[in-house]
């Protein structure tokens, strides 16, 4: 099984904005999935539901999950 790395050296990964939409439902995604052929976004809920079918081909798993507790406290 490939494992999911959350960086790649040497490769910047852009923040993610209110712009990028959950590929599946359309919400605010938190997640970027990032495939041999392409990206996919996922806001948390399907991210939690797709990771494991993803953890074999996804070569990074870019994760800010957390700005949702962050922002709980502003």
């Amino acid at each position: 099984m490939t494992q999911i790395t959350t960086e790649t050296p040497g490769v910047a990964t852009a923040a993610l904005t209110a712009v990028d939409r959950c590929d599946s439902c359309g919400a605010q995604a938190y997640v970027r999935a990032t495939l041999a052929t392409g990206e996919l976004l996922f806001c948390a809920h399907h991210a939690a539901r797709f990771k494991e079918k993803l953890a074999g081909t996804a070569l990074v798993w870019h994760d800010e999950t957390s700005r949702l507790l962050d922002d709980r406290g502003a």
